[in-house]
């Protein structure tokens, strides 16, 4: 059964870093925030809070999937990886934002050609 992607639509920014974030490959809690930075250019930045919250949901919705458990005995940390659902709201995302790209240059031209 395929699933609609399309009702994950649109992302919060949150969710569209974490999923970003993930898609070059498994990453812990600050390694998401890390990474969420760099990808933005020091832009965007992600708290514990907000990237924990969204962590969450991301689990319970299927879109991301925790690859290992946090094991105190071993000091090992929570690492996370996106799931083949996420993969595939992340492209429809991206394909939307391209859309909405697309319209907002073409709109800033016809306005400029007016002035």
């Amino acid at each position: 059964m395929k699933v609609d992607v399309q009702k994950y639509l649109p992302l919060s920014p949150a969710t569209l870093h974490v999923l970003l974030a993930l898609s070059g490959g498994e990453l812990h809690g600050y390694g998401i925030m890390l990474e969420a930075a760099r990808q933005s250019g020091g832009q965007y930045k992600i708290g514990p809070g907000t990237l924990y919250d969204n962590l969450k949901k991301l689990l319970a919705a299927g879109l991301v999937e925790e690859s290992q458990p946090e094991n105190p005995e071993t000091g090992a940390r929570r690492t996370f990886r996106i799931a083949t659902l996420g993969h595939s709201v992340l492209a429809a995302e991206v394909e939307r934002l391209s859309g909405v790209l697309r319209h907002a240059r073409r709109s800033i031209r016809l306005a400029e050609r007016r002035s």
